[in-house]
């Protein structure tokens, strides 16, 4: 029996789009034309019973992330679901790897299904599709990442604090050319630890070098790329500090395969925590980010806006704090 993903695939539309035809609301014409096609062409009938179910919604909240395989996000959606569960929800688990098309069927599929609410770690400084959801009066919550243009609840950390705390660890430290491998620059995560890595150099007297900075991906071969970049330039740097811990790796990686001794030759700092941070060796110094009190406080703000929809939205943020190790500590 066809459903209504089958319609949505053979009219190459969302299924937000095939829900919207089926109740009657506005839809552009030729997309209409699309779908009625292809309900006929697969005989779709709909299940008249599970659509009145979901005239009211679910007791699901969707969670988008941008990574799955980030750490990052792991203790973050243990909060989510801890607070889900107390409230009587459940939690559906979507990963937009980082694509913002993909992020935007996710969406779709959280209208078409009433979800009772999203938590949204966004993949790119788009919000049409964002917007979308609020404007459909389905509650949302932005987690890690902030936008602009967005009314919605939103849970954060201190990031230009953690990369202020980062930088200022590596000038105590005596290291003189401390580069910085941060993310995207349309992500706020990227451009406000890239502020605090700039704003630490100054209050050190330091003059900025743009040779020492990076743009990369938030991932494991950017990270490798950018490092590899900073030690093809001119001027190496003598200490590096990479914005997330996916790139974290990729710029140890690099040091590594360049025979480059950590900290005797370049000094390296994380944001993030990484499981295996005490036992690499040398071990790893990082910025800590409290991801399970995030994800509570996340799923909080949620169940609060369930309750009360027309509050104005409240903007959380919370500290960071450094964990010195070894791979950041110069011999004196």
């Amino acid at each position: 029996m066809a459903t209504i993903y089958d319609v949505a695939r053979h009219a190459e539309v969302s299924v937000a789009t095939v829900s919207r035809v089926l109740n009657g609301s506005s839809v552009d014409p030729a997309m209409a034309e699309r779908v009625t096609q292809a309900v006929t062409a697969l005989r779709y009938r709909p299940n008249l019973v599970a659509r009145n179910l979901r005239t009211r919604r679910t007791r699901l909240w969707a969670v988008i992330i941008s990574d799955v395989r980030n750490p990052f996000f792991t203790d973050m959606v243990r909060g989510i679901e801890d607070v889900a569960s107390a409230e009587g929800y459940s939690v559906v688990l979507c990963n937009s790897d980082e694509d913002a098309a993909k992020e935007a069927d996710y969406v779709d599929v959280a209208l078409a299904e009433r979800m009772a609410g999203v938590i949204l770690s966004p993949s790119s400084g788009r919000t049409t599709h964002i917007n979308s959801l609020v404007g459909a009066g389905c509650p949302v919550v932005l987690v890690d990442r902030e936008l602009g243009g967005v009314r919605a609840d939103a849970v954060l950390t201190d990031n230009e604090q953690g990369a202020a705390l980062a930088t200022r660890h590596l000038v105590e430290q005596g290291f003189e050319r401390i580069a910085c491998v941060t993310g995207p620059q349309e992500y706020s995560t990227a451009a406000q630890r890239l502020r605090g890595y700039r704003a630490a150099l100054a209050e050190a007297g330091r003059d900025e070098d743009e040779s020492l900075v990076r743009f990369a991906d938030f991932r494991e071969p950017g990270g490798h790329a950018a490092m590899k970049s900073l030690l093809d330039s001119p001027m190496r740097p003598d200490a590096v500090f990479a914005a997330n811990n996916l790139m974290t790796i990729g710029v140890l990686r690099c040091l590594a395969e360049h025979a480059l001794s950590v900290p005797a030759d370049v000094g390296v700092v994380g944001f993030d925590e990484l499981p295996w941070a005490e036992f690499a060796r040398p071990t790893i110094t990082t910025v800590g980010q409290p991801t399970y009190d995030e994800g509570r406080a996340a799923a909080e703000a949620l169940a609060r806006r369930i309750g009360s929809p027309d509050t104005e939205p409240t903007r959380t943020v919370l500290s960071t704090s450094l964990h010195v190790r070894e791979s950041s500590l110069r011999e004196r």
